[in-house]
């Protein structure tokens, strides 16, 4: 398998580089260049098989030649060694919906099911390669937590996170800055998710800085997260009667990534009814389902830092959904010029995506939004119907979801977060304060170990230079 840049102005690689790449030199983001096809028996085949043998059987074909099959099982199996769950992400019924448990590793969020897996990788190349890397990211919230835990101790990795200061959950927060591994380094930028993004891309797009720190992509933009992610919507699926019954998923999302997996997945050939992309007040992309325009913020709204509302999901709380570009490449035909125009025209504002480039989108998504008050009366009505807490970006997913109507086909929620991440909510919308699981019940006593930053790129940079003297 290949790897092609969504801006081609680069050239193929395999899943190696692409992977230690992370984003293109040329502001590109990679994909696939090919998709392997599951037929409705290959799908029967995986019924009954483990998360992590289905995670081999998927991935196999991309990782080769970088991977042989027997390594790729090794860095699965202790990627998800950590998770508290046999089956690393269960599904369980709710109701008229099933909800898919993503919060069964290290730091209680989905992202942990491809950061644990992108650590081990990491090591496995850096040591093959017997160089040392840094990895820079950027969080809204779960990312960074994930990142740090699968990359914690390594004596060949240092890993940067940059995160909004003020605009997460203390729990979010702390998992980060508590975290006492000397290769790991936190910034609070005074800003949002969207400038602490938008300050990783530009030092990767900086060949000196780039070259110097051998930097690695952590966040989506690393083509591996988003294939990692493709695991759970087989599992699923398969486990709730594919092929012979397609499943529709319901995603709560802010940066495009774990929606992305669910249409790669069904690329290659899992059957699914068009995927639910559940938006909070932060809604470019239901904005862009409706009205057929990509734009930064609302007509007449503004653009920059303030458009981005600090809600109770913040994990959402993301201006410019990155991995959407995947989705446009596609969308354009593969077109790397068309791609590249428009991306130049969302950084001034946005674009009209086209009539045929917009009915493709709505063949095949469909979105909606859930305000605050809407988050605290799911999260508490949850409670009281089901008796089960969940957190605000699930509570925005299964909001959405209620408004689907009934369906002739299972509909299933993403749980994004352990509702214990974001207690202030929980217990306001039910008057429960989930607690922490054990291994996690002193977080608030352990010393935190930060630095707060301004949300500009110079400052970054020498924050870089000094985690490497």
């Amino acid at each position: 398998m290949r790897y092609i840049s969504t801006r081609g102005q680069r050239p193929a690689l395999h899943f190696e580089d692409a992977v230690m790449m992370g984003l293109a030199p040329d502001g590109g983001l990679y994909v696939p260049e090919s998709w392997p096809q599951w037929s409705p028996d290959a799908l029967r085949s995986l019924r009954g098989c483990s998360f992590q043998e289905v995670a081999v059987r998927v991935l196999a074909p991309f990782v080769t030649p970088s991977l042989s099959e027997a390594e790729l099982r090794t860095l699965v199996d202790r990627a998800y060694a950590s998770f508290d769950h046999p089956d690393i992400a269960p599904v369980s019924q709710l109701g008229d919906v099933w909800l898919l448990e993503l919060f069964h590793g290290p730091t209680l969020a989905f992202k942990d099911v491809a950061l644990q897996l992108l650590g081990q990788l990491f090591d496995h190349f850096l040591a093959r390669r017997g160089s040392h890397a840094t990895v820079l990211g950027a969080t809204s919230g779960d990312t960074g937590s994930a990142a740090i835990a699968g990359c914690r101790g390594r004596s060949n990795l240092d890993i940067v996170i940059l995160h909004p200061h003020g605009r997460t959950s203390a729990v979010q927060r702390r998992q980060m800055t508590t975290v006492a591994d000397a290769n790991v380094h936190n910034f609070a930028l005074e800003g949002t998710f969207d400038d602490c993004q938008a300050i990783v891309k530009q030092l990767f797009n900086e060949p000196e800085t780039r070259a110097r720190h051998n930097l690695c992509a952590v966040n989506s933009i690393n083509t591996a997260r988003v294939l990692a992610q493709m695991v759970y919507y087989f599992t699923v699926a398969v486990r709730l009667g594919a092929p012979e019954t397609q499943v529709q998923f319901c995603v709560p999302t802010g940066n495009f990534g774990d929606v992305l997996a669910g249409h790669w997945a069904r690329k290659m050939g899992v059957p699914m009814a068009p995927l639910v992309i559940a938006t909070n007040s932060n809604d470019i992309l239901a904005r862009t389902l409706e009205t057929g325009a990509y734009r930064v913020a609302a007509s007449g709204g503004a653009a920059g830092a303030d458009a981005v509302r600090p809600t109770l999901s913040p994990s959402m709380d993301i201006l410019v959904s990155s991995n959407f570009e995947r989705l446009l490449f596609e969308l354009y035909d593969n077109d790397p010029a068309a791609l590249r125009a428009r991306m130049a025209a969302l950084a001034a504002g946005g674009f009209e995506l086209g009539a045929a480039p917009l009915a493709r989108l709505r063949a095949g998504f469909v979105a909606g939004r859930t305000d605050d008050a809407q988050t605290l009366a799911c999260i508490g009505r949850t409670y009281r119907e089901h008796g089960v807490l969940v957190d605000p970006h699930t509570a925005v997913a299964l909001d959405v979801a209620a408004r689907l109507g009934p369906q002739p086909h299972p509909v299933v929620v993403l749980a994004t977060a352990h509702p214990a991440k974001f207690p202030d909510a929980v217990a306001e919308a039910t008057g429960v304060t989930p607690p922490l699981p054990g291994f996690l019940a002193d977080l608030f006593d352990r010393p935190e170990r930060f630095e707060v930053l301004p949300a500009e790129a110079d400052a970054v940079r020498a924050a870089l230079a000094d985690t490497s003297t």
